[in-house]
């Protein structure tokens, strides 16, 4: 890993400033590449998920959300820039808390994120395959063949480099927020309240909590762009120095807010125009807010955009947590003991990625979700607890102690996994 952070570092070195320079392109194209990665094709279903609970556990939920997210992110960020110079969330744990430790995280990061690769794959297939068929009147090409395009044409733009991967994802991310903000609009003339008949009862303390318990990972996941958040760290650690953490806190907190701001409005218009009772008929349905919004009005322009926005936000969302889950892999195949050429292990992953992807993509498994799941208490202690131990524990980290923050993110990480865990039981 250190061979390829040295040509990368070669690539892309800039030099660090002695006083932090006014908000520039790179960082608005950071910006839009968090957001890229965050915002995808789980914002679809959020809104159903997160409206069940009824008017008080979503008001409630829309509060924290921007605490949740950006504390959770902000630390796992910090926890990346208090390594050494190019030294990616892999080699930092292993830094910080020693071989045997660094592998185990290694191991964990990489099977919590790449099964979501893996899902991103089957939904990509699924949805132009769909839109062939129903949209277009095209019958689609046998699926073996329809995923490896697929995959290959988003690995084309993968090989490219880390670069331009952001800056793809910062460009799919502007059709998106159009479309969201087109289909929130949309609907304010069909608003008729829909939550709004729950807001007249108060639910008792017992049940409020319990809904907000199992609703809160739903929140979490929604707004996570942990996979790329070590790459993130470590670019602005190579350009902006000792100024890395101001700069990545103020990039952080403007891609929260654009999230925060964009999905709520989505998913307010969603629940206001929907009674509960048709939110549970589409979490029945197991379909996305857009495909049940298309079936509820019958309308045209909603069917053929559905699928066309569905396709960009699994396709950059795809992108982002590629970078995380190679990250993973690397750190694997180097911590085995095998040091291969930056170039030759970058073309192994892409080749193991390819393969294993496309074959999955072909088989289709309806097992895909249970996978997801169960990833999801692993990210959710590297993404919250892992930070606010290092916190405690290392030096380096030292002078973010005492923060509320920590507390607070501490608390949420908690109750995201033992939510998890419950509903895995249950």
């Amino acid at each position: 890993m250190n061979d390829q952070a040295n040509s990368v570092n070669e690539r892309y070195v800039a030099a660090k400033p002695t006083s932090l320079e006014g908000w520039n392109r790179h960082d608005t194209t950071w910006m839009l590449g968090l957001f890229g990665t965050a915002i995808g094709a789980g914002t679809l279903f959020l809104p159903i998920n997160a409206g069940l609970g009824g008017f008080w556990p979503l008001l409630i939920l829309a509060v924290l959300a921007f605490p949740m997210t950006f504390y959770a992110h902000r630390g796992l960020t910090r926890f990346v820039l208090s390594g050494r110079e190019g030294a990616d969330i892999t080699e930092v744990v292993e830094e910080h808390f020693g071989i045997k430790a660094g592998a185990l995280i290694t191991l964990l990061y990489f099977f919590a994120i790449f099964p979501i690769l893996l899902i991103y794959s089957v939904a990509l297939t699924n949805t132009v395959g769909s839109f062939l068929e129903h949209q277009l009147h095209i019958m689609p090409p046998p699926r073996a063949v329809l995923s490896l395009v697929l995959i290959l044409g988003l690995l084309a733009v993968v090989r490219c480099g880390e670069q331009v991967i952001v800056k793809a994802m910062s460009l799919m991310v502007y059709p998106f927020i159009v479309a969201l903000l087109f289909l929130a609009v949309f609907l304010i003339p069909h608003w008729n309240g829909g939550i709004l008949a729950t807001a007249t009862t108060v639910p008792a303390p017992s049940a409020l909590l319990h809904t907000l318990w199992l609703a809160i990972p739903v929140m979490v996941f929604s707004f996570n762009h942990s996979p790329i958040i070590s790459a993130f760290a470590v670019d602005q650690k190579r350009r902006y120095g000792e100024h890395a953490e101001e700069r990545s806190s103020q990039i952080l907190s403007r891609a929260h807010a654009l999230m925060v701001l964009m999905v709520l409005f989505f998913v307010f218009s969603c629940v206001l125009t929907l009674s509960p009772a048709q939110l549970a008929e589409a979490k029945a349905q197991n379909l996305s807010i857009l495909s049940y919004l298309a079936n509820h009005f019958s309308n045209p322009t909603i069917a053929f955009a559905a699928p066309l926005i569905a396709f960009v936000a699994i396709s950059k969302s795809f992108l982002g947590h590629y970078i995380g889950a190679s990250e993973g892999l690397k750190g694997l195949i180097v911590k085995s003991g095998k040091r291969p050429a930056p170039k030759t292990l970058d073309r192994m992953t892409a080749a193991f990625m390819l393969v294993v992807c496309w074959i999955v993509a072909t088989w289709n498994p309806s097992i895909l979700g249970m996978i997801e799941t169960l990833g999801g208490p692993i990210i959710a202690a590297i993404l919250f607890l892992m930070p606010m131990y290092a916190i405690r524990k290392v030096p380096a980290m030292a002078r973010y102690r005492g923060q509320a923050s920590n507390v607070f993110v501490t608390a949420v990480g908690l109750v995201a996994i033992s939510a998890l865990i419950y509903s895995l039981s249950a």
